[in-house]
């Protein structure tokens, strides 16, 4: 039977957020109800609500969580009910060119949930990445839940669900961050800093934050950075140059994406050095570069699709780090609010004020 729950919505595109009344539908075959503990706001449902990914509104925001499965439809065998899961917005298909060839986590296919969740008067709602938990319940895909440790705290756990997950899989995934590696992170947000202490769960030798705002510098240095560049007033590539013995990072991680933070990031690598990008471009940007330049330094020019995780295989192994004290999860929690507060949260984000915000239900 059907369920009426709270969540927030994004009715229009820049018009503020609200609670309203949602109808969650059973579970049909493949899918999963999930009763949600918390929910991270991410900068994702900010261009959600001021319509930068798609106009079909109205949204239910939030995509960042973890939570109890309460019910599961026909076909589902991987998680049951009672069982403790983080949300994600890749649940990979098993059957494509990329999953048969034994890159999941390059899924050409992935799926949400076939039903929509609705207002009362029908409204159908388009969830956020596909999975809408900004809400005390959501409808998912079951292949959007993966069971991890219950002994993890929810408000940490959902961190992995989207923007930590994309930093630390930025430096252990995509850019293959090695044991006394040098690395650069550019852009020093939530995924910047996740990318910090990826490179230093990797066992980098040095690392490298780069930001124009000194409260998020220091903020890096807590969770691992070994060197600070402010690029308001340095040039970032002389820096990290200088601080590399003049050649460069061997990895470079933009998570800015923006055409001018590339280009550093590009001439801040060491010949035969990686470049990451997992910061998000919009639309309308372009990026010129010497082709000359790409073909003469060599190496690798990356892009990094939610830290090319697989959540299966990622998520259980960094909750059981964070569970032993090496991935420390906590740090990334500025504050703890509730539904009603979530446009608030957007501001604070918007003025820099906040790492993440975790909405608790």
């Amino acid at each position: 039977m059907a369920q009426q729950v709270r969540g927030v919505i994004a009715p229009g595109k820049d018009q503020p957020v609200r609670v309203e009344t949602i109808v969650v539908p059973d579970p049909g075959p493949g899918e999963a109800v999930v009763r949600v503990q918390a929910c991270g706001v991410c900068h994702t449902d900010l261009h959600y609500k001021q319509g930068g990914i798609s106009d079909e509104f109205p949204f239910l925001l939030g995509h960042e969580a973890a939570g109890v499965v309460e019910a599961v439809g026909d076909d589902v065998t991987d998680v049951a009910p009672g069982d403790f899961v983080i949300l994600n917005w890749r649940a990979v298909c098993g059957r494509c060119r990329a999953c048969r060839r034994g890159r999941p986590w390059y899924c050409f296919d992935t799926h949400n949930a076939k039903q929509r969740m609705t207002l009362t008067d029908g409204t159908e709602l388009s969830p956020a990445l596909g999975i809408g938990a900004f809400a005390e319940k959501t409808l998912v895909a079951a292949g959007q839940c993966t069971k991890v440790d219950p002994a993890v705290s929810p408000q940490v756990a959902g961190l992995l669900g989207c923007g930590v997950m994309a930093g630390l899989g930025a430096a252990l995934n995509t850019g293959n961050v090695g044991r006394g590696d040098t690395v650069a992170v550019i852009g020093c947000g939530g995924v910047g800093d996740a990318a910090v202490a990826g490179a230093r769960l990797a066992g980098a030798a040095q690392i490298i934050a780069v930001d124009i705002d000194d409260r998020k510098l220091d903020k890096a240095r807590t969770v691992g950075a070994t060197h600070t560049v402010n690029s308001r007033d340095t040039d970032p590539v002389e820096a990290i140059r200088d601080l590399t013995g003049g050649f460069g990072a061997d990895v470079v991680i933009e998570a800015v994406g923006r055409p001018e933070t590339y280009r550093q990031a590009f001439y801040a690598r060491d010949l035969a050095g990686t470049v990451v990008l997992v910061g998000v471009p919009t639309p309308e940007m372009k990026l010129e570069l010497p082709l000359l330049d790409v073909f003469g330094r060599g190496g690798s020019l990356k892009s990094s699709w939610y830290g090319d995780c697989l959540p299966s295989r990622d998520f259980p192994m960094l909750v059981d780090l964070h569970l032993q004290g090496r991935l420390d999860l906590d740090a990334f929690v500025t504050e703890t609010i509730e539904l009603t507060d979530v446009e608030k949260a957007f501001e604070r984000m918007h003025h820099g004020d906040v790492l993440r915000s975790v909405v608790v239900l």
